[in-house]
């Protein structure tokens, strides 16, 4: 039986699942399966015979060799060039859980910025690079107003509405989130540069790609950070997307992913907003203004309508058993420790979105807090 050994450190763990997640043809679900029989530490110290008993095929282990641990290298150095860098691999706590629990999650994130707030509650406003005067302005206000009752905008910091729901947000004071469809490091489009160091000189803002920060922009990347933005978020707002549009292959990801999709109705003779009224009458929910997306997204309607109470429990925190508590078996898996949400899902047997919108109802009720790694238990009761 191999001898594990001693001297793996977490940067070694690290490189080797940065290098799985390069690999052709090597997907989050071959990964995890392979992980389920042997361990990551292990696979620090396989030689190239020792990968091809696990099923590599010539080819991937050559490309682990060479390209892969090139390119691996390039991550880890530039995670030390810089502050509030981070990569955060699938077994990372502080990977999002919502997102893990997408069909396809990616296996790596690299993140600049404000890590917490990839598992805040949040909206993703998307639609046309090509967009109205009329949609700039619903994309602006609708993410002020979303800022304006401290719910996150995510988008992809693409021209025109991504852009402007980017700028409202952050106009109005709030939290938002640019997926990008290249490295960190190759902003794209090039006009945007001044956006994105705004979204980070703002200190609750991030950059997020699934692609080495090297990486330059590619056109079949962008159709998959689109399951990235919604894959985050709990439902996504369509502003004006024609019959062609990338809006529509995030808002056909929400709707695989178990999202609320919601649209912004034009004018039928308006092409830009084809792809919209399609949306509409193929069952997303047409939305006139903001209350409309905050009473059917339950978690956020929650949160604005007992903002006030929670300030009140805050002051005046009371003594109540769980078992007279909601969510009381949520509650009887957190404690002093740090507990991640996956595992909260996997201890309640309760789907992971279920969980976070169960954790937040008690979050705002005073009984929880969320902090690095996941939750803990609040002094009380």
């Amino acid at each position: 039986m191999r001898q594990l050994t001693s001297h793996v450190s977490e940067q070694d763990r690290l490189l080797i699942w940065i290098k799985l997640s390069l690999v052709p043809r090597l997907g989050i679900q071959s990964i995890l399966k392979l992980l389920g029989k042997v361990s990551i530490d292990s696979l620090c110290d396989y030689s190239g015979k020792e990968w091809l008993t696990l099923g590599f095929s010539p080819e991937q282990v050559t490309y682990l060799s060479g390209p892969a641990k090139r390119m691996a290298d390039d991550c880890l150095q530039w995670l030390e060039r810089g502050e509030h860098r981070h990569i955060l691999p699938h077994f990372s706590a502080e990977y999002p859980a919502l997102l893990k629990e997408i069909p396809s999650p990616p296996p790596i994130l690299f993140v600049q910025g404000d890590v917490p707030l990839l598992s805040a509650p949040q909206i993703a406003i998307v639609g046309s690079r090509y967009a109205s005067v009329q949609g700039l302005q619903d994309a602006w206000h609708f993410a002020n107003e979303f800022a304006q009752h401290q719910v996150a905008v995510t988008s992809g910091l693409a021209l025109g509405i991504d852009g402007q729901a980017h700028q409202g947000v952050l106009d109005g004071g709030g939290r938002t989130i640019a997926v990008l469809g290249a490295g960190l490091e190759r902003i794209y489009p090039a006009r945007h540069r001044g956006l994105a160091e705004r979204i980070l000189e703002h200190k609750k803002g991030a950059l997020v790609s699934e692609f080495c920060p090297s990486t330059p922009p590619k056109s079949m990347n962008f159709p998959r950070r689109n399951r990235i933005i919604s894959g985050l978020s709990l439902g996504v707002l369509v502003i004006e997307a024609a019959e062609k549009s990338g809006s529509l292959i995030t808002a056909r990801y929400a709707a695989e992913q178990n999202r609320d999709v919601f649209v912004i109705p034009g004018s039928i003779h308006q092409v830009g907003y084809r792809g919209s009224n399609a949306l509409i009458r193929d069952g997303a929910c047409l939305v006139q203004n903001i209350d409309q997306i905050l009473s059917e997204v339950g978690t956020l309607s929650a949160w604005v309508k007992h903002e006030e109470k929670i300030q009140q429990n805050e002051l005046f925190p009371s003594l109540i058993d769980d078992e007279e508590l909601p969510f009381a078996e949520v509650l009887a898996n957190v404690g002093v420790k740090a507990t991640p949400v996956d595992i909260l899902a996997t201890r309640t047997h309760i789907p992971v979105h279920e969980v976070m919108r169960q954790l937040l109802e008690l979050e705002l009720s005073g009984h929880v807090v969320a902090v690095a790694g996941g939750y803990i238990r609040k002094g009380r009761g």
